[in-house]
């Protein structure tokens, strides 16, 4: 007996483990760990076989890149792949689709990159937009890997292709991030300012410090952290929704629940350095910062200014029914719905003016509600009544509101059905005005005056 409560305690115990194993959440920002994709774009064009400093500049260029190469060999989560154009057609003439995926991506292909670096022969022209149009293709389909190009030329763009536009759709399409440049021998700014981040490597010397500064911000981790700040300008608000947009593709890169840590500061996020983001906090209204850049390397603090209120809308009864009643919430001035909120639901809102529409029989309207920081205002809904309304055949008619001499409609009657129908009003004077299906002259139309009043039921019988 005491065997099989032992086994049945030790089953109990494995099951409970397994299972807060199974329930266990990750931070999908601070746990995952994309594969990052490096594809070296390598000119080999006929201008590479020019003299520069102490050698030529394809072996200065081959052995520099090879020795970065070697000390990406330990990194986790990377794949390389290597794309040469102008070393397959001797110049001239001019052949404009010179361009080759050598050596794919792959794990552990860094000797295949390192022979075909050896044999590369310089003997073409420069088609450096359709490489990059062709690079497209070069990233095989991956749910979880950020894909970066890096071009390292001696020149310009030499077929008439745009290398700008280029860049731009492998963005637009997230198919790469922003490609990073690496100009030898000269200074090819102006030229690549809109194709991607251009680094000048104009000595061997600043080469050399160009491609590590590229892999340091490449695999370097990146911390950032998101001030909510209220309206005194401090990191106080929290507990809400953002979402981290991919600035050029427009695709979703993050969710985050905004936190606090143990020392009451904004948590350290670990995102991607290389993607700009257009960041929507999910307050009410939305709040947006755009175009945010991170520092790679370094800690960046992103200030977003979210001030918030609360909103109470209050109904002093005890009955539900009466209060199953939506709200409308608009900001003052815009026709536009931001939010709808229930009786007796308090709910933030960032600090301004709105105009709130009670969607009651007759429709009740609150405007120029200030919601002030760290307030709650409380906006007072009278309690409604009950009117039944009683019809002793089908007929036609209307429910009016009597207000200062003038009748609003406001309801009326489904005329297929007989019997009563129960409607829960506003307190005020109505007139229920009806008519027999039967009858046929207007004579005979039925006027009945009555007065709701809160938390009563109120009978109408639409009879002579």
């Amino acid at each position: 007996m005491i065997r099989i409560l032992l086994m049945t305690w030790l089953i109990m115990i494995g099951t409970v483990a397994a299972f807060a194993q199974k329930t266990q959440k990750t931070d999908p920002v601070q746990d995952s760990k994309p594969v990052t994709r490096i594809l070296f774009v390598f000119d080999a064009s006929q201008s590479m076989y020019g003299r520069w400093q102490s050698d030529l500049k394809i072996n200065i260029a081959r052995d520099i890149l090879l020795k970065v190469l070697d000390s990406l060999r330990p990194m986790p989560n990377l794949e390389v792949a290597l794309r040469l154009y102008g070393h397959q057609h001797r110049f001239p003439p001019q052949v404009c689709d010179d361009s080759k995926l050598e050596v794919p991506f792959a794990k552990d292909n860094y000797d295949k990159i390192r022979l075909k670096l050896k044999d590369v022969i310089p003997r073409g022209t420069s088609p450096i937009a359709a490489s990059l149009e062709q690079a497209a293709g070069d990233f095989p389909p991956c749910e979880n890997c950020r894909n970066v190009i890096v071009l390292i030329t001696d020149g310009i763009e030499e077929c008439g292709g745009d290398p700008c536009q280029a860049s731009y759709t492998l963005q637009k399409s997230g198919i790469a991030l922003r490609p990073f440049i690496i100009g030898i021998g000269a200074n090819f700014e102006k030229a690549f300012d809109c194709v991607g981040i251009y680094l000048d490597a104009s000595s061997e010397e600043k080469f050399s410090n160009a491609l590590h500064i590229v892999v340091s911000r490449i695999m370097n981790p990146t911390t950032c952290q998101v001030n909510l700040l209220d309206a005194n300008n401090r990191p106080t608000e929290t507990n809400i929704g953002m979402t981290f947009y991919d600035h050029s593709s427009g695709k979703i890169k993050y969710n985050i629940v905004h936190t606090l840590n143990s020392y009451g500061q904004p948590d350290t996020l670990n995102i991607d350095p290389m993607v700009t983001y257009d960041i929507v906090v999910h307050t009410i209204p939305p709040v947006r910062a755009d175009s945010v850049r991170l520092v790679p390397g370094r800690h960046t603090v992103i200030p977003v200014n979210v001030p918030q209120g609360i909103l109470l809308l209050k109904m002093n009864s005890q009955n539900t029914n009466l209060k199953d009643i939506t709200t409308i919430v608009r900001k003052e001035g815009r026709s536009e719905t931001i939010n709808t909120q229930e009786i007796d639901q308090q709910e933030k809102y960032i600090t301004g003016t709105y105009n709130i529409e009670v969607l009651s029989l007759p429709r009740l309207y609150r405007n120029n509600v200030d919601i002030i920081q760290s307030h709650t205002t409380t906006v007072e809904i009278p309690v409604p009544g009950i009117a039944v309304i009683q019809k002793p055949v089908k007929g036609f008619g209307s429910l009016f509101l009597e207000k200062d001499g003038e009748l609003e409609l406001i309801y009326n009657f489904k005329d297929n059905d007989m019997g009563q129908e129960s409607l829960v009003l506003m307190p005020g004077n109505y007139r229920a005005v009806f008519r027999s299906r039967y009858a046929y002259r207007s004579a005979f139309t039925i006027e009945r005056a009555f007065e709701v009043k809160s938390g009563t039921t109120t009978n109408v019988k639409l009879q002579d």
